[in-house]
């Protein structure tokens, strides 16, 4: 009997004293094999993330970024705002993050959401992949009213908040994000969306 106390008593310990361990790093050659390094998490974060982000520029793709991290909430899932498009894969046992996140599918999937371009946000994107949500993410940047808007999985709209995001939204139907014009720069409430999923 006292052997099994003594040995419930040191998993307890053991089990207690564990900090989770994930892939750290950022690439921007398209793949973080060569550069991640072992970190180990802070005091909240409770899963790793792999995320890949694909900038464009029409048909043309310009940068592939690979990132690795230890994070406190992360939503698997992928977002398409237009010019980027993030994927992000989430999990919470040691090291588990060591295989880079897949690229975002360029597959359609049927659904059309309105995108911002920084003049108007009545342009049309094909969402592709598992985005079957439009998005729209509203915020201020230096008393500056912006828009945001895209494709987007259904996990990433679950998420609770946004950094720098007043509000976010999303919606299942075609074009359910509403054309909007828009005047002002717009690449800050994006960088502040696509970062809150990265980061967060």
């Amino acid at each position: 009997m006292d052997l099994q106390v003594s040995v419930f008593l040191l998993f307890i310990l053991f089990t207690a004293g564990h900090t989770l361990r994930c892939y750290d790093c950022m690439s921007s050659t398209g793949s973080c094999a060569e550069e991640q390094r072992i970190t180990t998490c802070p005091s909240g974060s409770s899963q790793c993330e792999s995320s890949t982000i694909v900038t464009q520029v029409g048909a043309i793709t310009s940068k592939v970024v690979q990132i690795k991290e230890c994070v406190p909430v992360c939503q698997s899932g992928s977002i398409n705002v237009g010019f980027a498009r993030m994927s992000s894969s989430c999990c919470n046992t040691d090291q588990c993050n060591a295989e880079d996140a897949p690229e975002p599918s360029n597959v359609p999937n049927g659904k059309i959401c309105y995108y911002c371009d920084g003049k108007s946000c009545s342009n049309t994107l094909r969402c592709s992949g598992d985005e079957d949500r439009c998005i729209t993410a509203t915020g201020t940047s230096d008393d500056q009213p912006l828009v945001v808007k895209g494709c987007a999985s259904k996990s990433i709209c679950d998420a609770k908040s946004v950094r720098n995001v007043e509000s976010a939204s999303c919606c299942e139907g075609n074009l359910c994000n509403g054309a909007q014009s828009v005047t002002q720069s717009f690449l800050f409430l994006c960088c502040s969306l696509l970062s809150y999923f990265l980061l967060h």
